[in-house]
Parts: structure tokens; sequence; C-alpha cells
């Protein structure tokens, strides 16, 4: 899965996002973090939803135990771009919470049910977040 992911994400680098900009009926943003212990930048590929004040990303980790290394790197620094195609937008991560993320989350699995089966076969709660806008 790994080796398809590095795929997925040089050709949509280098189709500038034209081609893998959807996976599973849904559009796929590039979010670059900052990584908490390297201080380098960190790119990831994620599918996404719109929202009127950003773009809602799940962070399921495919159904992994433990949250992925792009939660991480923006709770230790919420500051962060996403591109969608060849457009970068400056964005600060927040943490959806009570009815806001039970929107959201409901939304997700409604277009991907993927996301509700991964959160059955978890312990923890699937973080929801929101991607906003700084610019």
């Amino acid at each position: 899965m790994r080796l398809q992911w590095r795929s997925h994400k040089l050709i949509y680098r280098l189709s500038g996002g034209r081609i893998g900009s959807r996976v599973i009926g849904m559009p796929v943003l590039k979010l670059t973090t900052t990584g908490r212990r390297s201080g380098q930048p960190r790119e990831v590929l994620l599918t996404y939803l719109d929202h009127p004040d950003g773009f809602v990303v799940a962070a399921s980790n495919a159904g992994a135990a433990h949250d992925p290394a792009w939660w991480l790197n923006l709770q230790s620094q919420p500051a962060a771009v996403v591109e969608v195609g060849r457009r970068a937008t400056e964005v600060r991560a927040r943490l959806l919470e009570g009815d806001e993320r039970d929107q959201a989350w409901h939304r997700l699995v409604e277009i991907n049910d993927g996301y509700r089966v991964y959160a059955e076969s978890m312990e923890r709660e699937v973080p929801v977040v929101l991607l906003q806008p700084t610019s």
C-alpha cells in the first residue's frame, strides 16, 4: 500500500494534480506539514471534503491503531500548506469537536463508507480536522 501511495504522490506532483486528483469518489489534496522532530517539510496526499471554512480531512491512518504522522505534525505545528492541483494555500489546522465533528464525520462516511469501517476496527476515535486558509 505504501508503494501505491508513493506512486500516487509522484504522479500527482508531476501532473500538477491533474492525474490522481480523485480517489474513491473524493477529491485529493496535498498537505505539507512541518515534521515535529525533524523540522523538515513532510508531504502527504489526503482525500478531503470541501467546507465553508476550508478543507476537512480525517486522520484515519487506514484503520491503524495510531494517529498518522501528518496529524501528529499538525498537533505540534498547526500551520501548513494545502495544494489542490497547482493552487497552494496556507492553512491552520483545527480539530473538529462535538456537533461540528459529527456533521463532518457523517458527510465523510456518506461519501466513503471506508471511514466507518476503519472506525469500527479501531480503539481510537478518528480525528476530523479542518484546514482553514490563513490568507
